[in-house]
């Protein structure tokens, strides 16, 4: 029996295949830069810490970027080049001596963050760099180092009454006070907070702070009616924070006010920003935080974790 005579590719098939090849090709030469930056200051951390950082962050998170044979082919040359540019931008560890102490902590605990919530390594980038994925044991040992990092202020008898004076004084006064300038991005202040419910409450172990987070009437209503992702237009969230103090028993108690934040959801008129306004004010002088308007974006990039929550991290029990 005679075997079938291979059928040959048409001309038609191969000048596809060869447009193809060549566009492939030209792709190669399309390039975004990645301008090769010095190490001014590396982050310094015990052996097991930094190696696990190395391998699962500088690639885009500092200035020794080491691209695979892969990494090098376009197109995923340039998400590649995007998820660098991006990370270098929210995070360099190259440059972790720009940073004063208070920042350094702040930007450990957001990276923790991210990781324990699953945000990052970004799932696109570990798919392919499964070297970067973490493991709980992994995740374990950052939040061990970030730990160590805890040293509460012990506050003599004398010192607590002066912050307890403080604070009843700025809670006497909050819904007051009628001069304080708006955030950068014109949120005005909403001094009524005090008469909303309290949602829940959380620390942050970076800046040992105590936080009390209340919510408007709308956020309560969503609560209880078990309509909270998304949040419904109109919800606000007020977050206080407070430093945390020990006494010499080593009971731990709220010291001086650091500051406000709120959260306002309004999916339209702040689309560009999650949906969801963002203002905080310093101190009990209540002063704007930020440089420009878009310190927003760091509250953002802190929130982004919860994502799949609306951005919100506070998930309360049906009241």
């Amino acid at each position: 029996m005679n075997a079938l005579p291979r059928k040959r590719p048409s001309k038609r098939g191969l000048l596809i295949l060869g447009l193809l090849l060549l566009c492939f090709i030209c792709m190669q030469f399309i390039r975004p830069e990645l301008p090769r930056q010095p190490v001014t200051g590396d982050l310094q951390a015990p052996a097991e810490v930094k190696t696990l950082l190395q391998r699962a962050c500088y690639d885009c998170h500092s200035n020794q970027t080491q691209l695979r044979w892969y990494d090098q082919l376009a197109p995923a040359y340039w998400r590649v080049a995007e998820h660098i540019k991006d990370g270098r931008k929210a995070l360099n560890f190259s440059n972790w001596d720009s940073l004063t102490t208070v920042q350094q902590k702040g930007k450990l605990f957001e990276c923790f963050s991210q990781i324990e919530n699953g945000a990052m390594p970004l799932s696109d980038y570990a798919f392919v760099h499964r070297e970067a994925r973490l493991s709980k044991e992994d995740i374990n040992t950052l939040k061990n180092y970030l730990g160590s990092m805890i040293h509460l202020p012990v506050a003599d008898s004398a010192k607590l009454a002066a912050v307890n004076e403080q604070v009843q004084g700025f809670k006497g006064s909050a819904r007051h006070i009628s001069n304080v300038q708006p955030a950068l991005n014109g949120i005005a202040y909403i001094p009524d907070y005090k008469n909303w419910q309290v949602v829940s409450t959380t620390d942050r172990i970076d800046n040992n702070t105590l936080r009390v987070i209340y919510g408007n009437d709308i956020a309560i209503k969503a609560i209880q009616e078990g309509h909270i992702n998304p949040w419904p237009n109109g919800t606000i969230f007020a977050k206080v924070a407070w430093d945390q103090l020990q006494d010499a028993d080593g009971n731990v108690h709220s010291g001086a006010f650091k500051q406000i934040e709120y959260m306002i959801k309004d999916d339209k008129k702040y689309a560009s920003t999650g949906g969801w306004g963002w203002a905080r004010w310093l101190t009990p002088q209540l002063k704007p935080y930020g440089k420009s308007i878009t310190f927003s974006t760091e509250c953002i990039n802190c929130h982004r974790p919860m994502k799949d929550n609306d951005l919100v991290f506070t998930m309360p029990v049906k009241q």
